[in-house]
């Protein structure tokens, strides 16, 4: 059986065998189930408990409890759940007092799909802007994800903080897409002709453009090589540039060749070199969005990651992005906004929460009935010792 459904079934299960299980189970909402049956049935049981079902005053747990919970939730799924559905989800409950162990799997697993629901978002729309040659639709989504990051982080308990995973996730380097390929190459040899060409171009994008916003890794070292000899006080002409890229090894390792250098250079016309390194600029941004979405995918892909170690790398994968945003806008005159750090509740996660995480990592003594081998509990045994169905 998946994992995942299991610990579904385990839940509602539990909540049919012990309508007291609620209480334990209040930071858990309808949508971190998988299964739409499921989400369903676990809201129809929260309102049949807000709207006093009498179940909840009886010592023993009559049948209605069940099929009253069957009939509201049949109101908004049309099919997959029956009564004979219900009693397979009170079999699949092991332990109903293991309720809130098992509602923070559920929870777990639907933090995993969330991250990756939003990491799709995100690329969706870095691709999108890369065909437009905007960069708002990528901020947009980039802004989303991080507030899903730190409201994850609260649910959790746990503190959101970028860091780094110990083996990054192998991830496909993202190229601009082939409609606009060509654009943005023509774009930065432009500007690297202009850059060349006029003596006092460099001044106008030194202090915001870095060699790692050239979508083509050779004209990012050529950048670095026009950056060396303005930050030595050098002149700048074709000649000094390609004595530069010889002493970086660039003409050597073939990243550079003398031909390619003097097809940047020749026939260049008048340009504004700050207009062009906005157009390199917005192709980083949504390129460096894209990467870090399928960087965060990958992560929330992986099942082995708790979800405080998921939330904390894809803060981390999402760096790159930030410091590249925070240089268009500077450029742009617009201030980056200030990351608002979520405010963690005085008293912590609820206590429900911290017991179910405690109970998945303590140790458990054996139970008398596992020393016979073979032996299974009745379902009797399942239900908590002053209730049952009557």
């Amino acid at each position: 059986m998946n994992p995942l459904l299991g610990a579904e079934q385990a839940v509602l299960g539990s909540v049919l065998l012990d309508p007291g299980q609620l209480s334990h189970l209040d930071w858990l909402a309808p949508d971190h189930f998988y299964r739409p049956v499921h989400q369903a049935l676990f809201a129809a049981l929260r309102k049949l408990r807000d709207d006093g079902h009498p179940a909840l005053a009886e010592e023993s747990v009559p049948l209605s409890w069940v099929t009253d919970a069957v009939a509201e939730a049949s109101t908004h799924v049309f099919r997959g759940l029956t009564a004979v559905y219900a009693h397979t989800l009170i079999s699949a409950c092991p332990r109903p007092a293991h309720a809130p162990v098992y509602g923070r799997m559920v929870l777990e697993g639907a933090i995993h799909r969330s991250i990756t629901e939003h990491a799709i978002r995100l690329h969706q729309a870095a691709r999108a802007d890369a065909l437009q040659g905007e960069v708002e639709g990528a901020l947009h989504y980039a802004d989303v994800l991080t507030g899903v990051l730190s409201d994850l982080a609260q649910r959790w308990g746990t503190e959101p903080r970028p860091v780094a995973p110990a083996t990054p996730p192998a991830t496909v380097p993202v190229t601009p897409p082939p409609v606009r390929a060509e654009q943005v190459a023509e774009d930065e040899r432009f500007l690297l002709a202009v850059l060349a060409e006029q003596p006092k171009a460099m001044d106008e994008v030194v202090g915001w453009l870095r060699p790692g916003d050239f979508a083509d890794p050779a004209h990012g070292q050529l950048y670095r090589c026009l950056g060396a000899l303005h930050h030595r006080g050098e002149p700048i002409d074709r000649v000094t540039l390609l004595w530069e890229a010889q002493r970086r090894g660039l003409l050597a390792d073939g990243t550079l060749s003398g031909d390619q250098l003097a097809a940047i250079c020749d026939g260049v016309g008048p340009g504004s070199a700050e207009w062009l390194g906005e157009l390199v600029m917005r192709s980083s941004v949504t390129r460096t969005a894209a990467t870090s979405a399928r960087t965060i995918r990958a992560l929330s892909e992986n099942e082995a990651l708790t979800p405080g170690r998921l939330i904390n790398h894809a803060l981390h994968a999402l760096g790159p992005l930030d410091e590249v945003r925070s240089r268009w806008q500077a450029v742009n005159g617009r201030p980056a906004p200030t990351p608002t750090a979520p405010t963690r509740s005085a008293t912590g996660p609820p206590p429900a929460q911290v017991h179910a995480a405690l109970a998945r990592s303590a140790p458990r003594p054996a139970s008398p009935s596992s020393a016979r081998p073979g032996s299974a509990p009745s379902l009797a045994a399942l239900r908590p010792p002053s209730r049952g169905h009557g």
